[in-house]
């Protein structure tokens, strides 16, 4: 099941997302659509992982669980398998393993456009930049550098596809 903006908001209620999270997770779908109007996708299901994929970040977890398998998890006991199988590949750890890596042109933007948004779109090297100059522990440091280039081949994929560049990016912002 795909939800509607309705069902969307209802579970954010649900699941308590915190206003800063809805700030991003509405601005993360602003840059899917943009993809999505220069790359056959499928739309509607992009867009609700997009405004789904963090909706964990309130919710109590489960023993054992860390973001995005409480996500995952809420969505599919909602009945939303296709929105869950794209969140699963959108933390920042996924690019680095393959067997949760983004695949489908779907979690690939989904993926890309997380990375290209904090509270306002800032594009991947200064969302980087931002987590950068965060107090991280030293796993999440080791994380963050080995995924980089690999986020950067992504955008450089993606942007390719959708005939874009980083102007049009900063257009969008």
């Amino acid at each position: 099941m795909i939800p509607t903006e309705e069902e969307i908001k209802k579970l954010w209620d649900t699941y308590q997302l915190p206003d800063t999270k809805r700030v991003h997770v509405r601005l993360v779908a602003r840059v899917a659509k943009f993809f999505a109007e220069k790359i056959p996708v499928h739309t509607n299901l992009l867009v609700a992982a997009a405004l789904l994929h963090d909706i964990d970040k309130a919710a109590e977890k489960l023993p054992g669980e860390r973001h995005p398998d409480g996500a995952v998890r809420i969505l599919r006991e909602e009945g939303m398998g296709e929105v869950a199988d794209i969140v699963a590949t959108h933390p920042l750890h996924a690019i680095l393993d393959p067997t949760i890596c983004p695949k489908t042109i779907e979690q690939k933007i989904l993926y890309l456009a997380d990375k290209m948004v904090k509270y306002d779109i800032v594009g991947v090297d200064q969302r980087f930049a931002l987590w950068r100059a965060e107090q991280l522990p030293q796993e999440a440091r080791e994380i963050l550098d080995a995924s980089y280039p690999k986020v950067k081949a992504l955008e450089k994929e993606v942007f390719n596809i959708a005939g874009i560049t980083h102007a049009d990016i900063a257009r969008l912002a």
